[in-house]
């Protein structure tokens, strides 16, 4: 069983750089750092040093990052994969530095979607400043797509520590990898993509803020102000340049005590399943994954 302590990173490939970088700062509010790197630009949201890579190239996501406790830790995690007969490929240095870890490394998921595992994600001391005063305190989560969430359940929980804690129908199995409700989620969907990045933020008032803000930008709406019944969490999404989604959310349940805790399933047909205050449903535009071939050329 491979042990993932966090959420590290996500990695995009969008066409139109210098537009995904103004968006990310100017209207999600994240934080620009500094790249060597020509074509590549690195967003920060909090202690991390970066959370968010887009890549200049096709548009599409590149990969999803989760760390682990150690160099150690990662080199059984690559064992233990190819056991498993998954193809792993080990990340070089140059890689790394980009991903801002010391080793990395990566595979594909039964859907096509790629994942890394990355050990010592690199902190910053630096105050963040965020591009405007947006509010946002972390990297939540992140959401992916598979044409069947009970298959990727089971590809999951047999090779790491994911706990489900709760499912919507067969649309949505939200997992655990430490007390937050959720870190990763998988939604159903016909091929494999980025469905979502979240941040959170302070508070709710920080929400309902960024709300009339992105109204007054112009800014699509996908759904919400909302509250998801699952979560608890107050939720925004909202959608970015190259197909990417962004969520704001506030609040979200803790589950301390796995053995009392019993996955609830919630009717994926009532609208009240996904927000609870009954707003529009609609579903997040997704960015789809690219080809093998295409990421490791983009990563």
């Amino acid at each position: 069983m491979i042990t993932l302590t966090d959420i590290a990173y996500v990695r995009s490939g969008v066409e139109d750089l210098e537009g995904a970088v103004r968006f990310a700062t100017d209207i999600v509010g994240l934080e620009e750092v500094r790249s060597d790197e020509p074509g590549v630009a690195h967003l920060r949201a909090e202690t991390r040093g970066h959370c968010l890579t887009f890549v200049q190239g096709p548009s599409g996501a590149i990969s999803s990052g989760f760390t682990v406790a150690s160099r150690d830790a990662l080199a059984e995690a690559e064992t233990e994969l190819e056991k498993q007969g998954l193809r792993v490929e080990r990340g070089d240095r140059a890689g790394a530095r980009s991903r801002g870890v010391s080793e990395y490394i990566a595979f594909d998921d039964p859907f096509g979607n790629r994942v890394e595992l990355a050990a010592e994600q690199f902190h910053s001391a630096d105050p963040v400043r965020l591009g405007r005063g947006s509010g946002i305190t972390e990297f939540g989560h992140m959401c992916l797509d598979a044409p069947d969430v009970r298959e990727a359940y089971r590809f999951w929980s047999a090779h790491f520590n994911t706990r489900v804690s709760d499912w919507v129908g067969d649309g949505a199995c939200l997992m655990r990898i430490d007390p937050v409700h959720h870190k990763l989620a998988v939604f159903r969907g016909e091929d494999a993509a980025l469905c979502h990045i979240n941040f959170q933020v302070d508070s709710l008032d920080d929400l309902m803020r960024n709300w009339h803000f992105l109204v007054d930008q112009g800014v699509e709406i996908i759904m919400g102000p909302g509250r998801h019944p699952t979560s608890g969490a107050v939720f925004l999404y909202f959608r970015g340049p190259e197909n990417l989604t962004y969520e704001y959310a506030v609040g979200g349940q803790l589950i301390e005590d796995d053995s009392t805790w019993t996955p609830r399933v919630f009717d994926l047909a009532h609208p009240s399943s996904i927000d609870m205050w009954r707003g529009p449903v609609a579903p997040t535009t997704r960015q789809p994954q690219l080809p093998p071939q295409v990421s490791a050329a983009a990563s």
